[in-house]
């Protein structure tokens, strides 16, 4: 995704209506350990190579390929999971490019959700009646080969001062709005100043209940949980709530389970999203583990994601059918509540589709 740094937001005066509180809220330095882990990700293909013991003549030529569709990005963290020297491990075939991506698919296209015609104002995308979704930054912690948003036109949602105020203006005049999505990108890869400035913003408009948080960034780099998050998040008013993303169970380890520990206590109910991917979760015992470990580190399953169509990623698609034969196996030997719902997001609609 295209990289960008947060500070040229954080340097701006607040919108008009909308006086700058982040004085009344000491922000504590951030552990530098987590912008240095994600600033030393993995750029290149024959680097993760190397890292997992994977020969370089079975394996390079296809993810220099895919790396020049869609970059690579991986942190130590998330390696540090993976096996070495198994080609198939699940967290690997998340991040490894291929030479399958270069091919063209029937239906597969750069756009699967029609993101591009819901932008309310440049950086805000309303799909939904209650809920709008804040473009915080187009960086992302960690590629994933799947994302549906691979081919999303990050440079043109850049946010500058004119962009906060409309989007303040936007959100103020819409009483149907009582939740905000962070969302890019990947929100967490902000600043925390920028972060808590974004919050306090919404703080501000009484019709904004909730402010809900999408991010693979406590889970690929579980040090970004660090006590600057954290402030800013127990002193706001809103409820927070994060949703995660982890597709197979060995991507939660005790460090991760120890950050959601502190997302918990600070008052942050944590849900994650997953999404059926071949080769990595598309079978029933590994959904089922899936969801055990997710409940045993506080998390709850919410969603199942039908593959999106998105151009580049044909190979992890799985069958609706197969899909929902694996949730109704989850149903058999799961209570109710670690059954995550199986949905479809479909452009247009305003909400997203069952399954089953």
């Amino acid at each position: 995704m295209i990289q960008r740094t947060p500070a040229r937001i954080e340097a701006r005066n607040e919108p008009a209506g909308h006086a700058p509180r982040t004085a009344r809220l000491h922000i504590p330095e951030p552990d530098a350990s987590w912008q240095r882990l994600l600033a030393s990700a993995v750029t290149r293909p024959e680097q993760l190579l190397a890292r997992l013991k994977l020969p370089a003549d079975a394996w390079l030529a296809g993810a220099e390929a895919g790396h020049g569709l869609f970059s690579i990005r991986v942190p130590e963290p998330f390696i540090q999971r993976m096996e070495p020297g198994n080609p198939n491990d699940p967290l690997l075939r998340q991040v490894l490019p291929l030479a399958e991506e270069t091919a063209r698919a029937p239906g597969f296209v750069t756009d699967p959700l029609a993101e591009d015609g819901a932008v309310a104002t440049t950086g805000l995308i309303r799909k939904y009646r209650s809920r709008a979704l804040l473009m915080v930054t187009g960086q992302c912690a960690i590629n994933c080969r799947y994302c549906f948003r691979r081919h999303f036109p990050y440079a043109d949602h850049r946010l500058g001062p004119d962009d906060r105020r409309q989007i303040a203006d936007t959100l103020t005049a819409d009483q149907d709005i009582n939740e905000v999505i962070f969302s890019g990108g990947d929100p967490l890869a902000a600043s925390d100043k920028l972060l808590a400035q974004w919050s306090q913003l919404l703080e501000d408009i009484p019709h904004i209940r909730r402010l809900r948080i999408h991010s693979r960034l406590p889970v690929v780099i579980p040090q970004r949980v660090d006590s600057s998050l954290l402030a800013w998040l127990s002193a706001s008013r809103l409820q927070k709530i994060l949703v995660i993303h982890v597709n197979h169970p060995a991507e939660i380890d005790e460090p991760t389970r120890a950050a959601l520990a502190r997302l918990r206590g600070a008052g942050v109910t944590l849900l994650n999203q997953s999404v059926i991917l071949q080769g990595v979760n598309d079978d029933t015992d590994t959904l089922i583990e899936l969801s055990e470990t997710l409940f045993d580190a506080g998390v709850m399953p919410y969603y199942l994601h039908a593959f999106d169509p998105v151009q580049g990623a044909h190979h992890f698609d799985v069958s609706d059918d197969h899909a929902k034969a694996l949730v109704r196996g989850m149903m058999d030997r799961l209570p109710g509540f670690l059954v995550p719902r199986l949905v479809r997001e479909l452009p247009g609609e305003t909400s997203k589709t069952p399954l089953l």
